[in-house]
C-alpha cells in the first residue's frame, strides 16, 4: 500500500491504527526500560505481565482525553508535541504512583521512571517519522515545478495554510513575510519569518512566483497599503478569506483565491452604521426581490445577519433562487444565537405579475420591502428594450403598490448611476422607475401614502454579474487580451457588501421620495482597474512602451448606448444625511397625472412591441435621454 492510498483512509480506520501502534509502543517501551534496568535481554515472568496490560490501559483514555486522536499528522508542529508531552507526563506520574504505591514483586520503582521517558521519545518521533513519509511532497519526473510562493503574515491562518500548502504539488512555501518585529528573523516550522523590507531581495533570491495574504484580522487600510506595495513586483497576489468565512474549520489548499473586489478597489469600504442596519429589518417580515441576483443576494445574507422575523426571497429565476435559499438555509444552521430563527420563505414569481405581487404582500404583510428585481445589462436592454421597460418600470409600480396596498412600513428601490441624464434604455427605465417612486411619495389629493418609498442609487458594484472584474479575469487567465471600449471610460465602482449596506440603511432614514446616493470618492478608470488586476497577477501589460509584456488591453469602442462617464447626482447641492458617507437628494418629479398619461402611452407601445414608441416616450420622460433611431432594427 501506497502513502497515497494510506492518506485516502477513513478517519476513524487511521485512529484505529494509531492506537494500536501507541500500545504496541506501550509494550515495547517497558520491555526496554526492564532489560535497561536488569541490564539484561528481558523476558516478563507471569507475575510481570499484569504490568505490559496496565500501561496500555492508562495510556490510551489519556491520550484520547488530550487529543492526540483528533490531531491531524500533517499539522504536526509544536502545538502537537507540546499536547503529546503533556499526555505522556501525566500517564508518567500515573503509571510511576501506582508502581511506587503497590510495589508489585519484580518490578522496580525506577522502570516507572524510565518507561514513560523511553514512551515520550517513541511517540513523538513515530508522529514525526510518519508526518515526514505520508505527508513530505514527492515530485515524481516530468511534474512541473511548484510555485515559490511567500506567505504574508505568520499568525493562525498563516502557519495553518503554510502547513495545508506545502502537502500540494502546485506550491512550495518558502518563508513568510510579518510587520510584527518580534517574529521577524525567527523561524516557524522550519520556514524563516522575513521583514517586509525583504520581500524584493527574496523575489529574487528565491524565484517568488506569488504571495499569499493570511492577514483575516487586519485593518482594511493596512490591507490595502499592503496590497499597493506588492502591486509593482511583478508576483501573483492571492488571499484568504475573511475572518468570518474562516470560522468554519480548517484552511486548506482550495481557501487559496484571488484578491477580494475590495482589494482592487483601491480604497478602504464604508464603514457602516450598525444601528441603523438592525431598525426596519430586527424581528421584522422582509420582503426581497430579485433574491437570486448578485445585489438581491448580498441583500438578503446582510438582512440575514440583522435576524428579521421572517424573509421572503423572491426571484422567477428557479436555480438562482433555490442557490441564495440553500446558503441561508446553512447560515442559519451555523448560526448558534438563541432562539428564535428567521424564517426562510422562498417564492417563484415574477414581479411583472401585478396579481401575484398583491397576493404576496397581503398573505405575508411585509414591514420593509427591497425591490432589486431589475434588467441590468446595458447592451442587452439596449436590444430588448420591452423585456427591460416591462420589467424596470412596471415590475417596479406593480411591487410598490402592492406594498402600498398591504400597508408596508418602508418600500426600497435599488437604483443606478445610469438613472442620471442616461443614454441607453436600461438607465432612462430606470429613471422612469425612480419617477414612479417620487409619484406615488407624494400620494394623491387626500392623502399621502402610509409606505414610506425612497431609492438608492449606486455606481457599478465590484464583482456582480455585469461587473468587468469576472470578465477581466477570464480574460487575464485565457492569456488575454482584456478588451475595453474606451481607454478614458470612467466609473464609480463600489462593493456588493457596501451596496447591500447602503440599500439598508437608506431605508431607516428615508422619510418619503428622496433620493440616497453613497460618497464613492473619484471615479475610477477602467483602464487603470485593468492594469491594477494584470499587475496583482503577476503579469506585466503590452503596450507600445512594453511590447514585451504579457496581457494586452485593447479598445472596441463605445456600445449603443454607454457613456463615458456617469454620474450620481441630476441636480446639485446634496444634503447631508444621518451617515457621513451618505448623500441625499430631493430631485423633481412628475405629477401621478402628468407620469400616468405616459405610462399608459407606454403600455400601449408594449403591448403592439414597438419599441421605437417606447423610446420617444421615454425620451420625453427622462431629462437627458435621447435614442439613434439607426439601431432600432436589432431591438425588441
Amino acid at each position: 500500500m501506497n502513502d497515497l492510498s494510506l492518506r485516502a483512509l477513513p478517519r476513524q480506520l487511521k485512529q484505529t491504527i494509531a492506537i494500536l501502534f501507541d500500545t504496541g509502543a506501550a509494550w515495547i517501551t517497558l520491555w526496554l526500560a526492564f532489560s535497561l534496568r536488569f541490564e539484561v535481554l528481558f523476558w516478563p515472568a507471569t507475575h510481570q505481565f499484569f504490568v505490559f496490560a496496565l500501561a496500555p490501559l492508562i495510556a490510551i483514555p489519556l491520550f484520547t482525553y488530550f487529543g492526540l486522536y483528533r490531531a491531524v499528522i500533517r499539522h504536526t508542529g509544536l502545538s502537537a508535541l507540546q499536547a503529546i508531552a503533556k499526555a505522556v507526563l501525566v500517564y508518567g506520574l500515573v503509571f510511576a504512583l501506582l508502581i511506587a504505591a503497590f510495589r508489585p514483586h519484580g518490578i522496580p520503582r525506577s522502570v516507572g521512571i524510565l518507561q514513560p521517558l523511553l514512551y515520550l521519545i517513541f511517540v513523538a518521533i513515530s508522529r514525526a517519522l510518519v508526518r515526514f513519509w505520508l505527508y513530505t511532497p514527492r515530485r515524481s519526473p516530468g511534474m512541473t515545478a511548484a510555485e515559490n510562493l511567500l506567505i504574508y503574515g505568520a499568525g493562525a491562518a498563516g502557519i495553518q495554510i503554510a502547513h495545508a500548502l506545502a502537502y500540494a504539488k502546485r506550491y512550495r512555501v518558502v518563508g513568510f513575510i510579518d510587520d510584527d518585529p518580534s517574529l521577524q528573523g525567527k523561524t516557524i516550522n522550519d520556514w524563516r519569518v522575513y521583514r517586509p523590507q525583504e520581500l524584493e531581495a527574496l523575489i529574487a533570491r528565491q524565484s517568488v512566483g506569488g504571495v499569499l495574504l493570511a492577514m483575516p484580522s487586519i485593518s482594511k487600510a493596512r490591507r490595502l497599503d499592503i496590497v499597493e506595495s506588492l502591486r509593482k513586483k511583478a508576483i501573483h497576489v492571492r488571499s484568504l478569506p475573511s475572518l468570518s468565512d474562516l470560522a468554519s474549520g480548517d484552511l486548506s489548499i482550495a481557501d487559496v483565491r484571488e484578491l477580494d473586489a475590495e482589494d482592487l478597489l483601491g480604497r478602504a469600504p464604508v464603514t457602516p452604521d450598525w444601528a441603523l442596519m438592525s431598525q426596519t429589518i430586527h424581528n421584522q417580515v422582509v420582503l426581497v426581490t430579485g433574491a437570486g441576483g448578485s445585489i438581491g443576494g448580498e441583500l438578503s445574507r446582510q438582512i440575514l445577519a440583522q435576524r428579521p422575523l421572517k424573509l421572503i426571497l423572491l426571484d422567477h429565476h428557479e436555480y438562482s433562487l433555490y442557490a441564495i435559499h440553500r446558503e441561508l438555509q446553512a447560515r442559519l444552521k451555523a448560526d448558534h444565537r438563541a432562539e428564535p430563527r428567521t424564517e426562510l420563505i422562498a417564492l417563484l414569481a415574477n414581479v411583472r405579475d401585478a396579481t401575484k405581487m398583491d397576493l404576496v404582500c397581503q398573505k405575508w404583510q411585509p414591514h420593509t420591502v427591497y425591490h432589486a428585481a431589475a434588467y441590468k445589462h446595458v447592451p442587452m436592454v439596449e436590444h430588448n428594450v420591452c423585456e427591460g421597460v416591462e420589467t424596470n418600470v412596471f415590475g417596479t409600480f406593480n411591487v410598490a403598490q402592492a406594498a402600498i396596498r398591504s400597508k408596508a412600513n418602508y418600500f426600497v428601490l435599488i437604483s443606478t448611476d445610469k438613472a442620471v441624464r442616461p443614454t441607453n434604455v436600461m438607465g432612462a427605465s430606470k429613471r422612469v422607475a425612480e419617477l414612479v417612486l417620487q409619484a406615488l411619495a407624494q400620494g394623491s389629493d387626500i392623502a399621502p401614502p402610509s409606505t414610506i418609498l425612497t431609492m438608492v442609487r449606486f455606481g457599478n458594484v465590484l464583482d456582480s454579474s455585469g461587473s468587468v472584474v469576472p470578465l477581466f479575469r477570464q480574460q487575464i487567465k485565457a492569456g488575454g487580451p482584456i478588451t475595453l471600449t474606451h481607454q478614458e471610460v470612467t466609473r464609480y465602482f463600489m462593493t456588493i457588501p457596501e451596496a447591500a449596506r447602503l440599500v439598508i440603511q437608506a431605508a431607516a432614514m428615508a422619510r418619503g421620495g428622496e433620493v440616497f446616493v453613497l460618497d464613492m470618492g473619484e471615479s475610477v478608470k477602467i483602464y487603470d482597474l485593468a492594469k491594477r488586476m494584470v499587475e496583482l497577477s503577476g503579469l506585466t501589460v503590452r503596450d507600445e512602451d512594453h511590447p514585451e509584456g504579457d496581457i494586452e488591453i485593447a479598445t472596441t469602442g463605445l456600445r449603443p448606448g454607454e457613456k463615458l462617464y456617469e454620474e450620481l447626482l441630476i441636480g446639485h447641492s446634496p444634503q447631508p444625511s444621518q451617515h457621513p458617507r451618505i448623500m441625499q437628494a430631493n430631485e423633481a418629479y412628475l405629477s401621478q397625472t402628468i407620469l400616468n398619461a405616459h405610462l399608459t402611452q407606454i403600455k400601449m407601445d408594449l403591448q403592439n412591441n414597438h419599441s421605437e414608441g417606447i423610446k420617444r416616450t421615454l425620451q420625453e420622460l427622462v431629462d437627458g435621454y435621447s435614442f439613434n433611431s439607426v439601431n432600432l432594427f436589432n431591438s425588441l
